[in-house]
């Protein structure tokens, strides 16, 4: 069954994040069993309240991902560039529906 975790934050230094998980994404490329999908969401109403929905295989997947040591150095610098510590939200995928 596919997973989600969302990942809840607030920062004033976004662009500095998003160029720090290009940096990463660059680095891990290639490495398996990491997430599928990352959608990347800027509330519109509320300056640097940020959402990140982060799609894996299995619920185990994101375990394994979670506990790799690059995720977890990747995490701790991401919430030295938050104004509030990040909340995590995690989810099985019930239902999925591409309308295009």
């Amino acid at each position: 069954m596919k997973f989600v975790q969302i990942v809840d934050f607030e920062t004033d230094r976004f662009e500095e994040m998003r160029q720090f998980a290009e940096e990463t994404d660059q680095r891990l490329a290639g490495r398996s069993g990491g997430p599928t999908r990352r959608l990347v969401l800027r509330d519109r109403n509320k300056p640097g309240h940020c959402l990140v929905v982060i799609e894996f295989d299995s619920y185990e997947e994101a375990m394994r991902n979670s506990n790799d040591p690059e995720t977890t150095k990747f995490a701790e610098h991401m919430a030295t560039l938050c104004t509030r510590p990040p909340s995590f939200t995690d989810c099985d995928v019930v239902d999925k529906t591409e309308f295009q």
